[in-house]
């Protein structure tokens, strides 16, 4: 049985008691909130294994909990998986913008919301601490401390473009699809659009400024980091 600690941020009472209940079956921890303001005092008291986090929450909402929660070293690494009846494209894309492992939309079915968190789960959460700095030119990207410099200036980036730009640059020359991309950041089966993929590579270029010339488009494929 599992025994990991799961954090459930909703203000539907029916919501929570539905998913605690197939949790407690499964052989997890659970820690609820209802509130914005709550989920992060018990994430960072906690620190629990995985964060179910709903996006519409009375206070501070789910999208500003989740870059919080990205924002803090303590609690950066902690899976989020957002449990959202708001499943437009544009929702999709700012919640895998903020760092969210997964996406799943109300009404759900508890059985695949329980897969779901035992893929995520999966996952080494640490992984980043393992992997090599890479430096081009005058440009350093850190994974140990998620940091890129540029002339040794602080790049602010979202985790997930910090997570696209190291995984090209690691990689210089190869091509990568834009699936291939997701694939490497949240691990296979990720349900993301093209689109999604192209708004951050956007995003991510302009943050670079005279470095976005590095990323390349492969017109019909994908992208790549320039060799």
């Amino acid at each position: 049985m599992a025994n990991e600690k799961i954090l459930i941020v909703d203000d539907e009472e029916d919501v929570l008691e539905l998913v605690r209940y197939n949790l407690d079956k499964n052989g997890y921890k659970v820690e609820t909130a209802a509130t914005g303001e709550q989920a992060l005092a018990k994430a960072g008291a906690k620190l629990p294994d995985l964060i179910i986090l709903d996006l519409m929450l009375p206070g501070i909402d789910g999208l500003d909990v989740c870059k919080k929660l990205k924002n803090d070293t303590k609690t950066q690494n902690i899976p989020v998986i957002m449990l959202t009846a708001k499943g437009e494209e544009t929702d999709i894309v700012t919640g895998l913008e903020l760092g969210a492992d997964d996406y799943v939309t109300k009404p759900f079915s508890p059985k695949v919301l329980v897969a779901r968190i035992r893929r995520v789960l999966q996952r080494p959460i640490a992984r980043d601490l393992e992997k090599a700095s890479v430096k081009i030119h005058q440009m350093a990207i850190d994974p140990s401390r998620r940091q890129v410099l540029i002339k040794n200036k602080p790049v602010e980036l979202t985790f997930t473009e910090f997570n696209i730009l190291y995984t090209l640059a690691k990689r210089p020359g190869i091509v990568f699809t834009r699936y291939q991309i997701v694939d490497s950041i949240h691990g296979e089966d990720y349900l993301v659009t093209d689109r999604a993929i192209d708004v951050q590579i956007v995003s991510l270029r302009k943050k670079l400024g005279e470095y976005e010339k590095y990323i390349e488009t492969v017109r019909g494929v994908g992208y790549r980091f320039r060799d």
